[in-house]
């Protein structure tokens, strides 16, 4: 398992831009736009971390800009953490036997989300490609939030 980044729903980019980058110290490592999502990706790295960042290779700081506004009540502008793992549905598996609830289970045999204890959300990432889809996963619903 690898530890890949925390990500933080932004309301104004370029006031989270200017703290994160220009008061903080950050660098962008890249960035994604999606029309489509209607949201703004912005992944941001230690300055010491920046080159293998962007090789994948360092933890990140995901600035989560979505176009439309919304008010983020009860902590949602903290996002989730994130893993890569080895494989998704031993993964899943072994939180599941554990008393752990699958909220976004992995039908797409390449991303799945849980909540700790404290309701924080982690996102489980599966390493390479995408797996084949598979029972119980592919016809698994949502669960509560994620």
């Amino acid at each position: 398992m690898r530890y890949l980044h925390t990500m933080i729903r932004v309301k104004d980019l370029d006031a989270s831009l200017k703290f994160y980058c220009d008061l903080l110290g950050l660098k962008e490592a890249h960035r994604m736009e999606n029309e489509k999502g209607r949201f703004t990706l912005v992944f941001l790295a230690a300055p010491d971390d920046l080159e293998l960042a962007r090789k994948n290779q360092a933890p990140l700081v995901e600035l989560t800009y979505n176009w439309d506004p919304e008010d983020y009540q009860g902590g949602r502008n903290f996002g989730h953490l994130a893993y890569r793992v080895d494989d998704i549905y031993t993964t899943c598996q072994r939180l599941m036997d554990g008393g752990v609830t699958i909220n976004r289970p992995p039908r797409d045999g390449h991303m799945a989300f849980v909540r700790s204890p404290d309701g924080i959300s982690i996102e489980l990432l599966q390493e390479g490609g995408p797996k084949a889809a598979a029972e119980p996963w592919a016809s698994m619903p949502n669960t509560g939030s994620w």
